[in-house]
């Protein structure tokens, strides 16, 4: 797929496996990935790059967990597309992370099909 430029994905999560995992997935979008290891670091690399077209948002994160990061992301610019993902899948938890702004919702393990077609939807290729 050719596309006139590169996208910038910012993936908010705190366990590496889960972040090579998610970098291996989207491997073939043309993507610079930006990588935020606890709630804190996320909210202070999006302010950092406003230009950011995609985040993949872990929910339970040190510092800040991913809802309360998403409600602060979307009160500074509520276009951002937001993803959140969860490996504690509580039956609530899909309608509180679209509550607060979140345009998706994953879970983990991480289906890689699933997550590619969601992700090339938000981007628009």
């Amino acid at each position: 797929m050719e596309n006139s430029r590169r996208f910038k994905i910012l993936i908010a999560d705190d366990d590496n496996i889960s972040v090579i995992l998610l970098t291996n997935y989207l491997k073939n979008i043309e993507a610079d990935f930006i990588i935020a290891r606890d709630g804190e670091e996320a909210l202070t690399l999006f302010e950092q790059n406003t230009d950011v077209d995609l985040i993949l948002m872990d929910i339970k994160m040190p510092k800040l967990n991913g809802l309360e990061v998403t409600k602060q992301i979307k009160s500074k610019n509520p276009h951002t597309k937001i993803i959140a993902e969860t490996a504690f899948a509580m039956v609530d938890d899909e309608k509180k992370a679209i509550e607060v702004g979140c345009d998706a919702y994953i879970t983990k393990p991480i289906n890689g099909e699933r997550l590619v077609t969601m992700v090339k939807s938000m981007l628009g290729v």
